[in-house]
């Protein structure tokens, strides 16, 4: 691929290549429906907002099912994934489908659907929502949450792939 020579606004797919360089970890947010349905996709946009009070920050293509189930029901759940459920984010990026039909699943305290297994789980109550170009962002206030040890699942110009440590010391304003 060549590099353009001068700086230019992009189009979609320029800018999909662009933000394809930023390696980002790969979740599944999941949600319920007033029926009960449960819907979910898979996320690269996540973001920790806050730690007091804390608040995540999940990013939505609009009009999406599971959109509109975080809107109607104010809630979503968010589940990290680690390396070995590859499977898993692919099972949730496809559109429409019966995403909960294969793999295992367990429910939070409020209800709502997380993947088994996932190196961390949240369970967010909604505090605010923009739409914003052509996608919805959600602030949800985390409420209870969990994590695990391993390795986690990264998304890098559109392959899925591992970090890879470079055995330094854990950064001291991270612990």
């Amino acid at each position: 691929m060549v590099v353009p020579a001068v700086f230019a606004e992009p189009d979609s797919s320029a800018m999909r290549r662009t933000m394809g360089r930023f390696l980002t970890g790969v979740a599944v947010v999941t949600a319920t429906t007033h029926e009960d349905e449960k819907v979910g996709m898979t996320i690269s946009s996540l973001t920790s907002i806050s730690l007091e009070p804390p608040i995540l920050m999940i990013s939505l293509n609009l009009d999406t099912r599971t959109g509109d189930a975080v809107i109607a029901s104010e809630a979503f759940a968010v589940s990290i994934l680690g390396v070995k459920q590859e499977g898993v984010a692919r099972q949730f990026a496809v559109r429409g489908g019966a995403r909960f039909d294969d793999g295992d699943f367990e429910k939070t305290e409020g209800g709502l659907p997380v993947v088994a297994g996932a190196l961390s789980q949240a369970e967010c109550r909604l505090v605010n929502q923009y739409t914003i170009g052509d996608h919805q962002v959600f602030f949800g206030q985390v409420i209870s949450s969990r994590y695990r040890d391993g390795e986690a699942l990264a998304f890098y110009s559109g392959k899925f792939g591992a970090f890879r440590d470079f055995h330094h010391d854990a950064a001291p304003w991270m612990f």
